[in-house]
C-alpha cells in the first residue's frame, strides 16, 4: 500500500513539472506546424525483443503522446511520416500489420472524447489513399468526416507518402490549370498551392524532427523543407521519443527565432 502511494505522489510531481514545464516553453514563440520522420519503431523492436508489429504499435503510442504535447504547447499543426510508398516493399506480413494497425489507431482515435475530439483536431491523410487496402479506404475516409468540423488544429497523417510524387502530382495539377486558363507558365506559387499540405490549408513548416539518429528525409517533404523549416535530428527511437527530447528542439526553435533580424 505504502509503495502505490509512493507511486501516486511521483506521478503527481511529475505531472505537475511537466505542466510547469509547458507553461514556460508555451511564453516564448511555439512552432506553428512540426513535422515528424517517426523512425526507428523496428530497431525499437529489435532492441525490446519484440516482433516487429509490436514495434509499431508503440510507435502509435509515441505519436499519441507527442501530439498531445504540442496541443499543449499551441502547436497548430502536426505532420507525421506514417507510411512511405516505398514501405509496400517490406515484406508481405508486415505491411499487412501496418494497414490493420493502421485501421485499428484511426477508429479508436476518432471515437468521441478521443484525442482527436478532445482538441479540436481536424485529421487529413495525405498522399496516395488509392494504394491502400479498400478496408483501410473506407476507415481513412470515416475519419476524415468525423473530424471535419474541428477547427483548432490539424493532424496531417502522411501515408502512403513520398514527396517525389507530391511533387509530381503538384506539377501535374498545375500544368492542368495552366491549360485550362491558357497561362504562358507554369510559376512556383502555382505549384506550391497543390503541394499536399498547402492543399489541406496547413501553415508552412516550421520545424521538421527526426528520431533514430538518421540524419535524412528519406524522401518527406522535401518541398517544405526547403526554404526556412529547421531540420532536427534526435538520437532516440521514435517510440521512447517524449516531452524531454522534444525540450531541446523547441529551445533551440526558440533561440533561432529570438535571434534572427527583425527584418529576416
Amino acid at each position: 500500500m505504502l509503495s502505490a502511494l509512493v507511486s501516486r505522489v511521483q506521478d503527481f510531481v511529475a505531472a505537475k513539472a511537466q505542466d510547469a514545464l509547458l507553461a514556460v516553453l508555451r511564453a516564448g514563440p511555439v512552432p506553428q506546424h512540426v513535422a515528424f520522420v517517426m523512425d526507428g519503431n523496428r530497431r525499437y523492436a529489435r532492441r525490446q525483443h519484440k516482433v516487429v508489429w509490436e514495434g509499431h504499435a508503440d510507435g502509435f503510442e509515441a505519436l499519441r503522446r507527442t501530439l498531445e504535447i504540442c496541443m499543449r504547447l499551441g502547436v497548430r499543426c502536426v505532420s507525421v511520416y506514417a507510411f512511405a510508398i516505398e514501405n509496400f516493399k517490406r515484406s508481405q506480413d508486415e505491411v499487412d500489420a501496418l494497414m490493420s494497425l493502421a485501421e485499428d489507431k484511426l477508429t479508436e482515435m476518432c471515437k468521441h472524447g478521443e484525442l482527436l475530439d478532445r482538441h479540436g483536431i481536424r485529421l487529413n491523410v495525405l498522399g496516395r489513399k488509392d494504394l491502400l487496402p479498400p478496408r483501410v479506404q473506407d476507415v481513412v475516409r470515416r475519419a476524415e468526416h468525423m473530424t471535419r468540423h474541428n477547427d483548432r488544429a490539424v493532424l496531417n497523417l502522411c501515408m502512403p507518402f513520398a514527396s517525389r510524387d507530391d511533387i509530381a502530382t503538384a506539377v501535374a495539377a498545375s500544368v492542368s490549370d495552366a491549360l485550362a486558363s491558357d497561362a504562358p507558365h507554369i510559376t512556383e506559387a502555382a505549384v506550391a498551392a497543390h503541394i499536399a499540405t498547402a492543399a489541406a490549408g496547413s501553415p508552412p513548416v516550421d520545424v521538421l524532427v527526426r528520431t533514430s539518429g538518421v540524419r535524412r528525409l528519406s524522401d518527406f517533404l522535401t518541398w517544405q523543407t526547403c526554404e526556412d523549416a529547421q531540420i532536427q535530428f534526435s538520437p532516440k527511437y521514435w517510440p521512447d521519443f517524449g516531452l524531454w527530447d522534444f525540450v531541446p528542439v523547441l529551445l533551440d526553435y526558440q533561440r533561432k527565432v529570438w535571434a534572427a533580424p527583425v527584418d529576416a
